[in-house]
């Protein structure tokens, strides 16, 4: 995927969940699933992203991604929620359902 091709995403999804991570990662290794878990119930029309930073150098860069592993949220277009390694799932979640629900009703 290139940088245009995701920003035309970003653009024309409702909201679109991108995930970085590194191939010796392993914290991002054991959250990717629960991330996808989560967001395969709670959140189900965002588009899930998993790219690899340094496989995406370009990407991760313009994105501002210099720790693995980063979640940023887009909501209509715009960045909504940027986590790192320490992120509360439960608080992620609930973050997101009210704009969720505004923007998919």
């Amino acid at each position: 995927m290139t940088l245009e091709e995701l920003q035309e995403t970003i653009r024309s999804e409702v909201g679109v969940l991108l995930y970085f991570s590194g191939e010796h990662c392993s914290v991002c290794h054991a959250l990717r699933p629960k991330f996808k878990e989560v967001f395969d119930e709670n959140f189900p029309l965002l588009k899930q992203i998993y790219l690899d930073a340094h496989e995406n150098l370009e990407i991760s860069a313009h994105f501002q991604v210099f720790s693995v592993p980063t979640m940023i949220v887009f909501m209509d277009g715009r960045e909504f929620a940027r986590e790192g390694r320490s992120v509360s799932m439960h608080q992620l979640t609930e973050k997101l359902k009210r704009p969720y629900i505004m923007m998919t009703e």
